[in-house]
């Protein structure tokens, strides 16, 4: 007999991106990390740590941090719950929701393979519904398919494409259970659906402050939605998922929303700039609303980019799957970091 339930040792674990170690000299442009660093408020916190935060459980809801995420934000902080990641929170949604053929995960692919890999560990059934060349969302099919859960990543990676917010209105509108929008990357983008909390109870906004908070290695994450939602997913979350020092340092960086706004908006700036070489080169770019772009070489030879790069030191993001093997996604790096890039495509290509 096997020591895991058969819906473990069925499935495929979710794979993270490359992660070299510590002082490895290595531009990484794989696991769309920001290339600035933290908020100096939130390094602050760390350097005046109090060794009473350590002695004692955190608080059990992070109230510091949604006080901090209330300001920024301006919705109320019984309409926000947090996690070690916004992970952990997709993690919540699924074991509240999700269950067996009843109570199916959905969502449009090509998208984040973890909704797959967290509706396996349930499990619960999952459809996932192509999205169309153009990206437009499948409203139809989505709803056809009656989803528990609906995932939405907008920005989504790896298109890097946001979808309209009258488009997620109205699949909304009519579908009878949860529409969780993941904007992880929503620092970038020009527009979010969070006022959509207000509009529909069963709709919930899932941020991170990994990616536009130069905070990947905190693991802090949060979600907003309607208190009558959020209700059921307090019964399911750890007691103590967030520890004490996570809680001060990500709500320091909450509260420096101009420093965030100016890193994000030079990760803008130099997303642009990386398009615009990567059309240069040949490559077929997607238009990108996040921190990282798609692109498929010239001779679709993705892989063998890949290979070549790592061997110069550069890691990107390949993914060996049907629809993105002649691909690669590319985060946006510092300035200079691009242009290593460049230089290596153009000999490679070569």
């Amino acid at each position: 007999m096997s020591y895991f339930r058969h819906a473990i040792d069925a499935m495929t674990g979710y794979v993270p991106g490359e992660q070299p170690k510590p002082g490895t000299k290595i531009i990484k442009l794989n696991t769309n990390e920001n290339p600035y660093p933290p908020s100096p408020d939130a390094l602050n916190i760390l350097r005046t740590l109090d060794s009473e935060w350590l002695r004692r459980y955190p608080d059990p809801f992070a109230r510091e941090f949604c006080a901090a995420v209330s300001e920024a934000l301006g919705v109320p902080t019984d309409w926000i719950i947090v996690g070690n990641g916004s992970d952990d929170v997709l993690n919540v949604l699924v074991r509240a929701c999700a269950e067996g053929r009843d109570r199916k995960v959905v969502y449009p692919m090509p998208t984040y393979v973890l909704y797959r890999t967290l509706a396996a560990m349930q499990p619960a059934e999952v459809v996932e519904v192509p999205y169309p060349q153009d990206f437009t969302l499948p409203i139809d099919e989505l709803v056809a398919a009656n989803g528990a859960i609906t995932f939405i990543a907008s920005p989504n990676s790896p298109s890097g494409h946001s979808v309209p917010l009258d488009d997620l209105r109205t699949l909304a509108r009519q579908v009878a259970g949860i529409v969780a929008i993941d904007e992880a990357y929503v620092d970038f983008a020009e527009s979010s659906a969070l006022p959509l909390v207000q509009e529909f109870e069963n709709v919930i906004v899932l941020r991170t402050l990994s990616k536009g908070y130069s905070l990947a290695g905190l693991r802090m994450g949060f979600a907003v939605a309607n208190p009558q939602l959020l209700t059921g997913l307090f019964k399911v979350k750890d007691s103590y998922n967030i520890d004490a020092i996570a809680t001060l340092v990500g709500a320091a960086a909450m509260r420096d929303q101009a420093y965030k706004n100016a890193c994000a908006e030079k990760v803008k700036i130099s997303r642009a700039k990386l398009t615009v070489d990567l059309k240069n080169l040949g490559f077929t770019v997607l238009d990108s609303q996040g921190n990282f772009v798609l692109a498929t070489p010239p001779e679709g030879n993705a892989e063998q980019l890949y290979l070549g790069l790592k061997e110069r030191g550069i890691l990107v993001r390949y993914f060996k799957q049907p629809g993105l093997d002649n691909k690669l996604r590319i985060s946006v790096g510092t300035d200079e970091q691009n242009q290593t890039l460049i230089e290596a495509l153009v000999s490679l290509l070569k």
